[in-house]
């Protein structure tokens, strides 16, 4: 939830609240201020997580990334607009989005594989086209992607804040997280699609249960979320940037207004719902978020860490950081099939400062 940002083009410039955000705390309340550490090294009972493989290198500022039932993952490049497969250390490219118009914060961004892709071989993916952003489907059985086709389209875009994150549900659906492109008013618009949390069918269509029938919309008052994670109990949390005070994880509930631009942070008001952690913008700036054994891993840009934070009984606490600094803007993290985490950096971005390996994907072991 957010208060209106006025300095929206100053923070932009300064690469501090567009795509950056906190550290470790013994308890916090929902909506109270992460606190930094010393280190980053935690503090906690838990083993301290390790880097423990690079899977690769040399990357063009990768966003989304997913895994196939048999292992195999698939890894989207934002502004190549190439979609890629990597088996072992291996990379290859399987198919090209030409729709992709990256600028800015858009284009090619997350990814998500069908619940059944065993039968129906479909993937899923959030593209900046030069017209919107949209949702688009494609078949993967063989060597290379099949036809592309929109299943969603009509989803502002802009240079900044264009969502892009993609989750399939415990039921089904799909979930996918858009921006309010720096136009606040969108977040309170229930007729637009930007600033909201979607969920549809594999076809494009509003689920079943929606608060409107007609309507893909499940949640509004988002600036711009970019990390989607379900728990072991089916619940949602969403990860979220703020403008200059403070960045959010929030736990999604159906028809639920989480404030922007009204409220950033913790608001206290009956009409809009606080998050369950706050970080201060040059601490997380978060981005991909995952959930393993009882505990969301969430990625941040321009505080260059990895977070922990614990879930117990519904409620998030414990944020506590690790690598801090040490290889510079983190996108994305997912489960691997294996329980590690895989994490991708993202220092090619135009807000990074590129390594000779950049960018990567990192193993950690947890």
């Amino acid at each position: 939830m957010r208060l209106a940002g006025a300095l929206l083009l100053t923070c932009l410039l300064l690469a501090g609240c567009a795509d950056d955000g906190g550290e470790n705390s013994d308890d916090v309340i929902p909506g109270e201020t992460a606190t930094p550490t010393a280190t980053g090294s935690g503090g906690t009972d838990n083993p301290k997580p390790q880097v423990i493989d690079t899977i690769a290198t040399d990357l063009d500022t990768p966003w989304g990334l997913a895994f196939l039932p048999n292992g195999t993952a698939i890894v989207t490049e934002r502004d190549s607009g190439r979609v890629l497969e990597i088996r072992g250390h291996g990379v290859r490219t399987i198919g090209q989005i030409d729709e992709t118009s990256a600028r800015g914060e858009a284009g090619l961004l997350g990814v998500a594989v069908s619940p059944s892709f065993a039968s129906d071989h479909r993937l899923f993916f959030y593209v900046s086209t030069s017209e919107d952003n949209r949702i688009i489907r494609a078949d993967y059985e063989g060597r290379r992607m099949g036809a592309i086709e929109p299943i969603l389209t009509g989803i502002p875009n802009g240079f900044i804040h264009d969502g892009g994150r993609l989750a399939f549900g415990p039921d089904g659906y799909l979930y996918a997280s858009t921006g309010e492109t720096g136009d606040s008013d969108l977040a309170q618009d229930r007729d637009s699609l930007g600033g909201k949390i979607l969920r549809i069918t594999q076809d494009g269509e509003p689920a079943p249960g929606n608060p409107d029938p007609s309507s893909p919309v499940w949640t509004w008052g988002h600036r711009n979320v970019q990390g989607l994670a379900f728990d072991t109990e089916d619940r949602l949390w969403a990860s979220e940037f703020g403008s200059s005070e403070y960045d959010e994880l929030n736990l999604i509930q159906k028809d639920r207004n989480y404030g922007w631009p009204f409220v950033e942070g913790n608001g206290n008001r009956s009409r809009y719902t606080n998050p369950h952690v706050v970080w201060r913008t040059d601490q997380a700036s978060p981005s991909g978020l995952a959930f393993r054994e009882g505990e969301l891993w969430m990625a941040s840009l321009r505080g260059e860490r990895l977070w922990r934070i614990t879930i117990n009984n519904g409620r998030a606490t414990k944020p506590v950081d690790y690598f801090v600094g040490s290889y510079g803007r983190l996108r994305t993290v997912v489960v691997a099939p294996d329980g590690n985490l895989w994490v991708t950096t993202s220092n090619k971005d135009g807000r990074g400062a590129p390594q000779g390996d950049d960018d990567r994907i990192l193993v950690v072991r947890p």
